[in-house]
């Protein structure tokens, strides 16, 4: 006669739960472990490398040129960095004087896109002081011009995310812009202030396979 075999014990289920528990733990500190040392998201580097003013001119105390300025995004990630919901807008006494959007793209792992951007501005009046020296330009002690002048602001924000490990998704987000010293009489740059600033990041959230990117 063959024996007829034994259900497993209880122990043997319970043993077995915690054998699978332990791993799937370990999975998951492994996973985390890599995710903050190797694949740890980054937001974007955005630096202005030129401002230029190709025309220039004032009437009636009204001004209007056309604005150019070229920047270069660098995406750290080691993963694509996918772009939308960007924009360029330039200030003038803290009033929007101009606004451009970025067309959505791709910026590659590890590496840098450089970007141009080039609109004309439409006229608007000058503040006062500005406006009030628009005449002749005079020389100081030491011969040096001074020349009337007035300051813009451009304001270039990029939005984004970065997918890693085909599970979490990252939005990274970065701001950066400068002040533009011109002189009035004839739109010369006379000086840029560059500043670059990001935001606070966001934790990771997970991706289901549905999910977009």
């Amino acid at each position: 006669m063959s024996k007829t075999q034994r259900p497993p014990s209880g122990r043997t289920n319970l043993a077995s739960c915690i054998v699978a528990t332990v791993f799937l733990i370990f999975v998951v500190i492994v996973i985390l472990i890599v995710y903050y040392t190797v694949f740890k998201p980054k937001d974007p580097k955005i630096a202005v490398s030129a401002v230029q003013l190709p025309s220039f001119s004032v009437s009636n105390g009204t001004v209007n040129f056309t604005f150019s300025q070229y920047v270069s995004v660098r995406n750290p990630n080691r993963a694509v960095f996918s772009h939308y919901d960007s924009f360029l807008e330039l200030l003038y006494s803290g009033r929007q004087v101009g606004f451009m959007f970025i067309p959505a793209g791709k910026i590659d792992a590890g590496q840098t896109q450089y970007m141009a951007a080039t609109f004309s501005v439409q006229s608007f009046p000058l503040s006062t002081p500005a406006a009030a020296s628009t005449g002749p330009t005079f020389t100081d002690g030491n011969g040096f011009r001074v020349a009337p002048t007035m300051e813009i602001e451009s304001r270039m924000e990029m939005a984004g995310r970065v997918r890693v490990l085909h599970f979490f998704t990252h939005h990274a987000e970065a701001k950066a812009g400068c002040k533009v010293a011109i002189a009035v009489s004839d739109g010369s740059v006379l000086g840029c202030n560059f500043w670059r600033s990001k935001k606070k990041k966001n934790p990771p959230t997970m991706l289901h396979r549905s999910g977009l990117l």
